[in-house]
């Protein structure tokens, strides 16, 4: 893990609660799943994977597209000759980028994904991102990074395509400096949440702020000393730690999950900006209302439930803490794949010293841990849910949680009710 990379809290790390260590066999997607949300999110954008077939199909199934839909994504295949070293991978992969630009035009960002094969026979995109950048200079944007599953969960892709794109985000032709925002959103969100947080921070008079990853590959931040960054997914270790390189201030807030969440993490960025409480609580005070209206009427079908989460998204910490406060659940057990007590030391603070915290997590140890506590839901990766549910156990995947809009005042129900609505399908199943 990269070492701590917010600037806020010193002390965070020596008065958070210990967290137990356990490594082992764990069951998760690879990064190269993050691509289904980040190509809907940056438009005009084309992500190739350099990697076998079994990535094509990853890909093809979590993405739910058919083949004839001209989706922004693809892989190019490595042959038995590639991966034997009979071929010449670079001149088949500039081939292939020549082929997929003059068949695609539009593509403004052309994004190199390495895979697990691809990092086995150590073949350098970065050094082929570079190459072809020289090729196509003026006409697209070549960025390299690597989706590999090895010693990885799902959304460090995400991690991993946002460090590049702030490590290689572009000064002006003319020579000037480009404008850095006064804050920068990172995180992919979904465009109706980022309207929604748009739209906020004007009303408390913040910015301009900018979003990480940007709906177009022209309008990615450049950060600077001036700037403020808010994290909006908790598992951007490398890219915060990419920004404050840049000489950005990363936030120390709770992540914008549930009324609370959103509050206080609106509230992070009102403090460092110096928005008077008056006008805060003004501008806060209705969405507040309603996202407390909606957890309130989810309450009733969750408090006194008790959940489990098993490691992959990382954003497990955030999700328990938001039950238990919100929605008065009892949280029995937390695994999440990483834990970087500096990114998560607000959330920690909220939810207190838990008994049973887990960093890593053993798949066998795990499962065993909730056969034994049979809570009534076990947050989990796919591979692992319909196990359960075979067992009698009830599930929720983890990924349906990265794939939905769950951030903000506005989704705050709708969040709960991602977990109230697999209780009620089991209450309906019972004979």
């Amino acid at each position: 893990m990269t070492e701590a990379v917010l600037a806020s809290d010193n002390n965070a790390a020596s008065t958070a609660p210990a967290v137990t260590v356990e490594r082992g066999q764990r069951a998760v997607f690879c990064g190269l799943t993050s691509i289904v949300w980040l190509h809907r999110k940056i438009q005009d954008a084309f992500f190739l994977v350099v990697g076998s077939r079994t990535c094509a199909h990853l890909l093809q199934s979590a993405a739910g597209v058919m083949i004839f839909a001209e989706p922004r994504f693809a892989t190019a295949i490595l042959q038995d000759r590639d991966l034997a070293g009979m071929a010449d991978c670079h001149e088949e992969l500039d081939r292939v980028v020549e082929e997929l630009l003059s068949r695609r035009p539009e593509i403004k960002t052309l994004f190199l994904v390495g895979s697990c094969p691809s990092e086995v026979i150590k073949l350098d995109l970065n050094n082929a991102a570079s190459r072809l950048q020289n090729r196509h200079s003026g006409r697209v944007r070549m960025v390299a990074y690597s989706g590999s599953g090895i010693e990885t969960t799902f959304t460090q892709g995400e991690d991993k395509c946002l460090t590049e794109l702030v490590e290689s985000a572009k000064e002006p032709v003319n020579g000037g400096q480009k404008e850095s925002p006064a804050l920068i959103i990172a995180g992919t969100l979904s465009d109706i949440v980022e309207d929604q947080f748009q739209r906020l921070f004007d009303e408390l008079g913040i910015g301009p702020i900018a979003f990480l990853p940007a709906r177009s590959g022209d309008a990615m931040p450049r950060a600077g000393s001036n700037t403020r960054v808010l994290l909006a997914q908790p598992y951007l270790t490398e890219t915060a730690h990419a920004l404050k390189g840049q000489g950005a201030k990363v936030l120390n807030a709770p992540f914008p999950l549930g009324a609370e969440g959103s509050l206080l993490w609106l509230k992070a960025a009102a403090d460092e900006f110096g928005v008077s409480d008056a006008h805060f609580e003004e501008v806060t005070a209705a969405p507040l209302a309603r996202a407390r209206q909606a957890v309130g009427y989810q309450r009733e079908k969750l408090q006194g439930k008790r959940i489990a989460f098993l490691p992959d998204s990382q954003l497990e910490l955030p999700l328990a803490r938001f039950l238990a406060r919100e929605c008065d659940m009892n949280v029995e057990s937390i695994t999440t794949p990483f834990h970087d007590p500096q990114i998560m030391a607000s959330e920690v603070a909220l939810f207190g010293d838990h008994p049973d915290m887990i960093e890593g997590g053993d798949l066998e140890s795990r499962l065993d841990h909730v056969r034994e506590l049979r809570p009534d839901l076990t947050v989990c990766g796919m591979g692992i849910a319909n196990p359960l549910e075979a067992e009698g156990l009830r599930s929720k995947w983890s990924i349906e949680l990265i794939f939905s809009p769950i951030q903000g005042f506005d989704q705050a129900g709708d969040l709960a009710g991602l977990f109230s609505r697999p209780l009620a399908r089991a209450a309906q199943l019972e004979v």
